[in-house]
């Protein structure tokens, strides 16, 4: 179960017109956090990322699954059941068994994954995946929708990251 304060972090994104992508992000933000604290464990960073997605689709942020071809049919199938039990708007609580079945299984995989370094990794494996027109354009849109002090903690991120390397 997601936390209250994330649920209500990522309504207040989309009702500031963001993305649901971006509201789901608060959800990746959360399990990335749990993974820290060592509340549970993620066998790759991925799977923290796909937890998170997973969480948003169930607390009814509006995230369509993947096209097809993007990923693997039964991710896809998968995404399509988070998405309509999260539009559908039931309040079915899960299987205390399951839930626990699931939290245990985490627990014994590595904490590390959700390092600095290792998130930086998967990060630019991901970006490597894209073409130069994307990422530009991606880049782009960043600068359209940011607005002044949205940039200026951006070049003061950028300015840091660079000292640091």
């Amino acid at each position: 179960m997601p936390n209250p304060s994330t649920v209500k972090r990522a309504k207040e994104d989309l009702r500031e017109g963001k993305a649901p992508s971006t509201a789901a992000g608060e959800f990746v933000h959360e399990e990335i956090e749990h993974v820290r604290e060592g509340k549970h464990g993620a066998r790759s960073p991925q799977q923290a990322v796909a937890i998170g997605l997973s969480k948003a689709r169930r607390a009814g942020i509006p995230l369509k699954p993947p096209a097809k071809g993007k990923t693997s049919a039964s991710t896809r199938t998968k995404a399509k059941r988070d998405y309509r039990k999260g539009q559908s708007g039931s309040k079915a609580k899960p299987s205390a068994r399951r839930s626990r079945a699931r939290e245990e299984a985490l627990k014994r995989e590595p904490k590390s994954t959700a390092s600095r370094r290792s998130l930086s990794k998967a990060t630019k494996k991901a970006a490597k995946k894209r073409s130069a027109s994307s990422r530009k354009s991606a880049a782009k849109k960043a600068v359209r929708t940011k607005g002044p002090a949205g940039r200026r903690r951006a070049a003061k991120k950028a300015a840091r990251t660079r000292a640091r390397g």
